[in-house]
């Protein structure tokens, strides 16, 4: 035989409100700063206040967790220019540790760099040397295509225009080796600045000390500049 189980109107309505009760002290509590700075505590929060940050409580008073005032806008620049500049500072440590890693494929030494940096300046300034012997061959010409065109002069007679224009050229060819040699010179300084800037990398890194002379006053000079010094 079963047995049914009724609950009473009055039963039912002391467990409605036994539940009221206990949902009413678990409900979530808000501690806050109004509009005046002076601090509130509700169960509720005004939307302009939450603009300010509160703190969320429990049924017994203790902070559950703290929520930030929102930023301002120019917070919000400052928090998005220094996460670009943070990607952008570790963009440059890649890329310097890149180049870090290259630069130890080429050289494991100071002092590797360094006699690169020698030859490499000597051969350019084999090259310097060879454009300027054929400024000394040109100008052989030149001279005597001058020296026949002043014969011609003296002797009273016209001096030919091909005459002319041979010596316009050879003095054209003359400036232009001119022109390449100080380009090459320009090189020069430049390979040099990128070879010492390695070497001091390469010391940095490696923790090794060059042991040879990084810029011997006497050595790779070009000989031209040399004998013009003296």
């Amino acid at each position: 035989m079963q047995h049914r189980v009724i609950a009473s109107p009055v039963l039912a309505g002391l467990v409605a409100l036994g539940l009221l009760a206990s949902a009413g002290a678990q409900a979530t509590m808000y501690r806050y700063t109004d509009e005046n700075g002076q601090l509130v505590i509700g169960n509720t929060i005004p939307q302009e206040a939450t603009k300010r940050g509160y703190e969320i409580l429990s049924d017994n008073g203790r902070v559950v967790k703290t929520i930030p005032r929102a930023l301002t806008a120019e917070e919000i620049a400052a928090r998005e220019a220094a996460r670009q500049a943070e990607e952008e500072r570790q963009r440059q440590l890649e890329a310097q540790q890149e180049l870090d890693r290259q630069l130890r494929k080429r050289f494991s030494h100071p002092d590797q760099a360094i006699r690169a940096l020698r030859r490499k300046i000597q051969e350019m300034n084999s090259l310097i040397q060879l454009k300027r012997g054929n400024i000394n061959v040109i100008s052989g010409q030149l001279d005597n295509e001058q020296s026949r065109a002043a014969d011609m002069e003296r002797a009273g007679s016209e001096i030919p225009e091909a005459t002319l224009e041979k010596i316009r050229r050879l003095e054209a060819q003359i400036r232009e080796v001119e022109r390449e040699i100080s380009a090459q010179q320009q090189d020069i300084e430049s390979v040099r600045k990128a070879y010492e800037e390695d070497v001091l990398r390469l010391e940095e890194i490696t923790g090794e000390k060059r042991t040879i002379p990084l810029n011997p006053e006497s050595e790779n000079a070009d000989p031209e500049t040399t004998e013009g010094a003296q």
